[in-house]
């Protein structure tokens, strides 16, 4: 059986350390999927969840809020300022943090604040979506 190895690192911890047999996750311009032995490929991703399919055929699942990926054949690294695993993932946080995005994107005082406000509630809402797939996959 052929498998990858794969490391998902925020910038507190490392989340995921293993060997998979298939990992997806939001690549900039689209949807992502990599098997062993892909071509080596360095790319920003976007918020949103990674699927990782363990060599034992369990699948694990994380958050990350955008960041870098890097393949070379034989590995996998996802590198996020915030990366979460699905378990770990809080319905009430997500909506409370989406909430307080949404009141900061209305009292924008500037480009500035609106950018930042419209750049956390994306991340929030790319949160909350990626926990409803961990529940329906659970």
């Amino acid at each position: 059986m052929n498998t990858i190895h794969v490391d998902v690192v925020s910038a507190e911890e490392s989340i995921f350390s293993g060997e998979a047999r298939f990992v997806a996750l939001p690549g900039e311009a689209g949807e992502l999927g990599i098997y062993p032995r892909h071509t080596p490929l360095i790319t920003r991703i976007r918020p949103g969840s990674v699927r990782i399919e363990t060599a034992d055929g369990g699948e694990e699942f994380v958050f990350v809020a955008g960041g870098i990926l890097e393949v070379q054949p034989g590995s996998v690294t996802v590198l996020s300022d915030t990366a979460i695993r699905g378990k770990d993932l809080d319905d009430e946080k997500a909506a409370a943090a989406r909430a307080a995005a949404e009141e900061a994107l209305k009292n924008a005082k500037s480009d500035v604040d609106f950018a930042k406000a419209q750049s956390e509630l994306a991340v929030m809402a790319a949160q909350i979506a990626a926990l409803r797939k961990f529940r329906q996959k659970r």
